[in-house]
């Protein structure tokens, strides 16, 4: 997602349309079990920052992510998460920052940690404010669910289309 044509983009996401998702957001350790966020029918957001990303960016790319139309009804149409009402997973995801050389990848071009901690909670502070300003949200419960930023997280996702 860019800022303006012509600008270097500060920030990448990908969206996903799905039914049921499920993210492990912290592994087993010892005798404790796996611990896991969950959300039913809506859109999984990955995000990633790059290096210059500052927190202005993130209200547009939060407006633009909760009114897409991308979420499938059972009639054929599409409609945000906010009309729908739907959930919302939101998951860090660095890989999406990497340039190939040669066979491998290079991450040159992220944020640094403690900079892309910061912008990823406001982004989901954001995420959270828009889906509370939905009414039909509101009624309907929903609530967003985000992963741990800078852990490595294992996602389980349900997208295929309704019949």
């Amino acid at each position: 997602m860019t800022e303006e044509a012509g600008t270097l983009s500060r920030a990448r996401t990908v969206v996903q349309q799905c039914l049921h998702a499920r993210l492990q957001v912290k592994p087993v350790e010892g005798q404790s079990e796996a611990e896991w966020v969950e959300i039913q029918r809506g859109m999984v957001i990955f995000i990633c920052f790059f290096k210059g990303a500052e927190e202005d960016i993130i209200p547009k790319m939060v407006n633009s992510l909760l009114n897409v139309k991308l979420c499938e009804t059972d009639s054929g149409k599409y409609m945000s998460v906010l009309e729908l009402p739907g959930s919302v997973l939101i998951v860090p995801q660095a890989t999406l920052g990497g340039k190939a050389k040669g066979r491998s990848m290079q991450y040159h071009g992220n944020i640094g940690k403690d900079d892309g901690l910061r912008l990823y909670n406001q982004f989901v502070l954001q995420c959270e404010k828009g889906m509370a300003a939905s009414s039909k949200c509101t009624e309907a419960g929903i609530v967003v669910k985000y992963g741990t930023y800078g852990n490595r997280q294992v996602l389980m996702s349900f997208s295929h289309l309704l019949s």
